[in-house]
């Protein structure tokens, strides 16, 4: 009973985007096309990603919404065109996800997530015609989650380190060769030595079972609140209106970092 609540409340869902793009349907709903889409989708998206970080579940379940709304919205623009409808979304990824899943709903076993992996990667190439383990990347995923996933594709045909301090060390050579680029003043090694840091920092963090985008987004937050926190503290100095030097900055900042360890 519980599950034709859910369907038919879904079903409402797809009418009100029906009406909202509608002649007599809301001005700004039928402006939008899926370019214009795409900037609030991702935003939908990321609000949720800070939803469970934040471990906030009142918050992710209307972030959830949000997603799902736009995604109902991108239908909606392409059953406008004759491309597709929901139903077809959603039976497609049901057929996807059951055949995807053999070891759950067929008769072959998976020994651990990792053969899940293999085994889902394999079959993505073969249904797609796949030729390169590349085919299919995202070309529009943000860089650091990229070099994440490049890392994971590469991985699944054993072109990977074995450790993760055989990374470190590859970051060590890899920050010796930008030291050497700085020295040289070639910009264009300099921008080179760096990438390949980040590059060998994100397939660390995927040894570690880490995701390097999620994880910078953290050390992003905890500098910004970090960074409030000296603003406050520099205004109970008096320094509201001169701008402080950079040594008692630092000062401030250590006191914060020892308080917020």
């Amino acid at each position: 009973m519980k599950e034709r609540r859910t369907g038919r409340t879904f079903e409402e869902l797809v009418d009100i985007m029906t009406v909202l793009r509608s002649e007599k349907g809301c001005p700004w709903d039928r402006e939008q096309d899926e370019r214009s889409i795409v900037n609030y989708f991702l935003e939908e998206v990321f609000e949720a990603v800070d939803a469970v970080q934040a471990d906030n579940p009142r918050a992710l379940e209307e972030e959830l919404g949000d997603v799902l709304m736009e995604v109902v919205l991108l239908v909606q623009l392409a059953k406008e065109k004759g491309q597709f409808a929901i139903d077809n979304v959603l039976s497609g990824i049901v057929r996807k996800m059951v055949e995807r899943h053999p070891h759950v709903f067929g008769s072959r076993k998976a020994r651990s997530s990792r053969k899940v992996l293999e085994s889902w990667q394999k079959q993505k190439t073969s249904e797609k015609r796949r030729k390169s383990v590349f085919d299919g990347l995202a070309v529009s995923t943000p860089s650091l989650l990229q070099a994440y996933q490049i890392g994971q594709r590469v991985a699944l045909v054993g072109f990977d380190w074995s450790r993760p301090e055989e990374v470190i060390k590859k970051i060590q050579d890899e920050i010796r060769e930008l030291e050497a680029a700085l020295k040289k003043g070639d910009t264009d090694d300099v921008e080179e030595e760096i990438g390949d840091i980040l590059f060998s920092l994100a397939n660390l963090a995927r040894h570690l079972e880490l995701n390097p985008e999620l994880t910078l987004r953290k050390a992003n937050q905890k500098f910004k609140r970090r960074f409030l926190r000296l603003e406050e503290e520099l205004v109970k100095r008096g320094r509201k209106r001169s701008r402080p030097g950079i040594a008692e900055m630092d000062k401030v900042w250590e006191k914060i970092k020892k308080e917020t360890l």
